[in-house]
């Protein structure tokens, strides 16, 4: 997977996955636009910006504060290759009919929505450039309805049904758009959310971070459209 010198745009930067995956992308040679709502949680996870890697504070609710972002990554870098969209949530615990609409606006929002603003202002790019990678993260329950689970469930079936449509519209202009369905991730809030569960049968963020890689590089030119089962042993 030669990754040398591709500009990626990573969003959610500063959580497990996103530090994962932008170390993954950094050991592989690649330049990274490390996206995250607040500029002190990326200097926290990576330290000071420099020649191969900027910090982007960005609300990904706030289409303008995108656009603005990407275009400076563009001016910064010269182009954008990939996109790693890893900003989500998760709430459960309610039955579709007492899901309030705070938790309803903020799952489908945070998960589908950003996912959406990233779209507008780094496709046009990626077109204009001949080509390029997107991967979103859904959720492997996402492929079917679960109990208190109706509005997370919702929100990460509507990642894959987007990028479904994106690869439809995109595959033949040299675009891949592709996402990845994990369990449950091993984090430290997991863990401690979970106490009397097995982390060793969750997915490692280093384990994921390999697939979201491989899909983002020229070996995976091939695959277009697919939601990618990243199961661990859980």
């Amino acid at each position: 997977m030669d990754l040398k010198d591709r500009v990626v745009i990573v969003t959610g930067a500063a959580g497990n996955l996103g530090r994962a995956v932008a170390k993954r992308f950094a050991d592989g040679g690649a330049r990274l636009v490390l996206f995250d709502i607040r500029r002190e949680n990326l200097e926290k996870a990576f330290g000071t910006e420099d020649d191969r890697r900027s910090f982007a504070p960005v609300n990904l609710l706030e289409s303008a504060q995108v656009e603005a972002a990407v275009k400076a990554a563009i001016t910064r870098f010269g182009r954008i290759d990939a996109l790693a969209n890893l900003a989500g949530a998760f709430r459960s615990g309610q039955p579709v009919h007492s899901t309030p609409d705070a938790d309803w606006n903020f799952l489908l929002d945070v998960n589908a929505r950003t996912l959406l603003y990233m779209a507008r202002a780094v496709v046009p790019r990626l077109l204009e450039a001949g080509g390029g990678k997107i991967v979103n993260v859904g959720a492997f329950a996402a492929q079917r309805g679960t109990a208190q689970m109706g509005a997370y469930i919702a929100s990460k079936s509507a990642v894959i049904r987007l990028t479904e449509s994106m690869a439809a519209e995109l595959r033949e202009k040299n675009i891949n758009v592709n996402c990845v369905l994990p369990t449950t991730i091993d984090t430290p809030e997991n863990r401690a959310a979970m106490p009397k569960a097995d982390p060793a049968r969750w997915v490692a963020p280093e384990d994921l971070a390999n697939v979201i890689a491989f899909l983002c590089s020229d070996a995976a030119r091939a695959i277009h459209g697919a939601a990618i089962p990243v199961a661990g042993l859980s």
